[in-house]
């Protein structure tokens, strides 16, 4: 588990191998901390592999480096998604990839197919039970992220839906008229993929995202999906059920029965698919953290628990006050504070997390967060 420390205490064990887990890596590498080490229960990037093999990132890479811009899916310094793989919106397998490309070149400690089982505080130490055998860290950083987590119940009958994140390809799916159930990205997506191939779609959720107002993508749709919105297929096919919340699917003659909020009724000869987003894999630690009004962690100014000093948290499920930092062009802002908070613990300067401000890479003053476009 390339321990150095005496008595095998790790300075810190990270909980996943994906964007954010393997971004803080670097940034602790860059810290000066060399005793961590990153657990994987599957493969670097996992989640992104594991992707419907039509989806694509929905913000745009490109190599702005040499202007001193970070490549808005990077999550390490000096690295370029669209440099390294050549497109502009990443499938999440090739994502996948390029996760992979940062640990080979990083040399980054992760363990693959190591499962987490536990997390306990013992006195000043944290004891990380997994499949390998046990751990102990002085800290812990959770980046296990959300994708592999969906929600599944949000309704009565809700396990007669298809999700979409266990979908290997929206080409697998048979049918040619389909009841979607959420209007945001996942939702927009399938819709999109399926008006695209003549199928129809008609396309619930209980609010109207793509007709928000906001210019953060965390709550309106992102501009990548807004055109495909507005694409002729997507006209043509998808109908849109807009404030209409789905309140209970049945199985019936055959096929299902969707009801809304509203008492309508809607049938469908193929079960529904449900967009309704994720219920991300904090709630397996939050005996560790203090819990907001909305559910999420607590998280001090450095995204460490308030309640248990030692865990933190990265990756989409960071919240403070009402900002929210479910993507990667955000939550890589909160790597240099997580690694700054810990090296300070263990005595060292750090200066190598300097660098992060330069790319837009540390932030510490949420402040200036939440400015909306005028124009």
């Amino acid at each position: 588990m390339n321990t150095t420390a005496q008595d095998d205490l790790m300075d810190v064990v990270i909980v996943g191998a994906g964007a954010a887990g393997v971004g803080v890596s670097v940034a602790l590498a860059h810290a000066g901390i060399e005793n961590f080490v990153a657990l994987e229960r599957h493969s670097v990037g996992a989640s992104f592999a594991q992707w419907p093999a039509e989806t694509r990132f929905i913000t745009p890479s490109f190599p702005t480096n040499s202007v001193g811009m970070l490549d808005l899916n990077s999550v390490v310094i000096g690295t370029s998604a669209a440099w390294s793989l050549e497109v502009e919106h990443p499938t999440g397998r090739q994502y996948a990839a390029f996760l992979q490309a940062i640990a080979d070149h990083f040399e980054l400690p992760i363990q693959e197919g190591v499962d987490v089982l536990r997390i306990d505080r013992s006195g000043e130490e944290f004891v990380v039970e997994t499949t390998a055998g046990s751990l102990r860290a002085r800290h812990v950083i959770w980046a296990a992220g959300d994708f592999q987590y969906p929600r599944l119940n949000s309704f009565e009958g809700s396990e007669l839906c298809l999700h979409t994140a266990l979908l290997p390809s929206y080409a697998d799916l048979e049918g040619d008229d389909f009841i979607v159930v959420g209007g945001y990205e996942s939702g927009v997506d399938v819709a999109s993929h399926l008006a695209e191939r003549g199928k129809r779609v008609r396309l619930f959720d209980r609010g109207s995202p793509w007709a928000s107002e906001s210019s953060d993508p965390s709550v309106a749709l992102s501009i990548f999906s807004l055109e495909r919105t507005r694409r002729p297929s997507y006209a043509e096919h998808v109908e849109l059920f807009p404030d209409t919340a789905i309140t209970a699917v049945a199985a019936a003659n055959g096929g299902f029965e969707v009801a809304t909020g509203d008492g309508q009724r809607f049938r469908t000869p193929v079960p529904p698919l449900l967009a309704g987003g994720f219920d991300g894999s904090h709630p397996l630690v939050m005996d560790l953290f203090e819990a907001r009004e909305d559910g999420f962690p607590l998280l001090s100014e450095h995204d460490e628990s308030t309640i248990v000093p030692g865990i933190y948290l990265c990756g989409a499920s960071v919240r403070h006050d009402k900002h929210i930092f479910c993507f990667i062009f955000k939550y890589r802002q909160r790597f240099a504070v997580v690694a700054k908070s810990i090296a300070t613990s263990l005595g060292l300067p750090a200066e190598g997390l300097e660098m992060y401000r330069m790319w837009g890479m540390y932030l510490d003053d949420l402040s200036c967060c939440g400015q909306e476009c005028v124009c």
